[in-house]
C-alpha cells in the first residue's frame, strides 16, 4: 500500500533486531501508559507534592531507556536520523536527571508544568511506540487511526511539551544556583537557549514526515472509496 512508511522499520531485515525493537517499543509504550495513568490518578486524588514523589522514579527510568534509541539510530538499526534522535532524547534527559534528580526540591517539580509535561510526553510516546511496534509486525503498515494520531497530535503535544520543559528549567534556576552553584544556573540557561534553534528542527522534521505520510494515507483512503 502507498501509505507504507519506513519510519520505525529496521534498515536490515534482521529478525533478532526486529524482535528486540518490537519488545522495546511495546515495553516502552506500556510504561508510558502507567505514567499517564499515574499522572491523572495521583494529580486528581493526591495532588502535589505527592504526584512528583510517586511518579519521579518511573519517569526518570523510562526516559533513560531512550538512550537505546540513540544507539539504534547511530548503528543504523533504524532509519531515524541520529541528530534529531539525539536532540530529543538529550533535552528530556536534561529534565529528568538535571532537574528531577539533581534538584529534587525545585519548585518546578510541584508546579502545574510537571503535570502538563507528563501528559504531553506520555500521550506522545504511547502513540509513537505503539505505532513503531505495529510498523514492525506489519512490514511498514500501521492502522489508519494510529498513523493519523502519530502525525497529527504533535501539533498540540510538541508545543505543550516544550513549553512545560522550559517552564520547569526556568523555575529551577534559583534552586540550581543555591544547591549546585552559579555555574549550573548558567548551564541551564544555555540549555534553554538551545531550544531556539532546536525546536524548529524537530518540529520541521515532523512536518516533513507528516506531509509524506498523510499524502500516502489520504491516497489510500480515496482508493478504498
Amino acid at each position: 500500500m502507498s501509505s507504507r512508511t519506513r519510519e520505525g522499520v529496521p534498515r536490515h531485515e534482521d529478525p533478532d533486531v526486529k524482535k528486540q525493537l518490537f519488545l522495546y517499543n511495546n515495553f516502552s509504550a506500556t510504561l508510558w501508559v502507567v505514567v499517564l495513568g499515574n499522572t491523572i490518578f495521583l494529580s486528581l486524588l493526591l495532588g502535589q507534592p505527592f504526584l512528583f514523589e510517586k511518579s519521579r522514579n518511573i519517569l526518570v527510568g523510562i526516559q533513560t531507556l531512550a538512550l537505546y534509541e540513540i544507539y539504534n539510530s547511530y548503528v543504523g538499526n533504524v532509519r531515524s536520523p541520529v541528530m534529531t534522535t539525539l536532540m530529543q532524547v538529550s533535552s528530556r534527559l536534561l529534565i529528568v536527571w538535571g532537574i528531577f534528580v539533581v534538584l529534587p526540591n525545585s519548585p518546578a517539580n510541584v508546579h502545574w508544568a510537571y503535570i502538563t509535561l507528563n501528559v504531553a510526553w506520555s500521550i506522545t510516546e504511547i502513540v509513537r511506540y505503539f505505532y513503531y511496534a505495529q510498523v514492525l509486525v506489519s512490514n511498514g503498515e500501521a492502522p489508519y487511526v494510529l498513523t493519523w494520531l502519530r502525525y497529527n497530535l504533535f501539533f498540540v503535544l510538541y508545543p505543550l511539551g516544550v513549553g512545560s520543559e522550559l517552564t520547569i528549567i526556568y523555575k529551577s534556576l534559583d534552586e540550581a544556583a543555591s544547591q549546585v552553584g552559579a555555574w549550573y544556573k548558567y548551564f541551564l540557561i544555555i540549555c534553554m537557549l538551545t531550544y531556539i534553534p532546536g525546536f524548529p528542527v524537530l518540529f520541521g522534521h515532523m512536518l516533513k514526515q507528516r506531509k509524506k505520510v498523510m499524502k500516502a494515507l489520504n491516497g489510500d483512503s480515496k482508493k478504498q472509496k
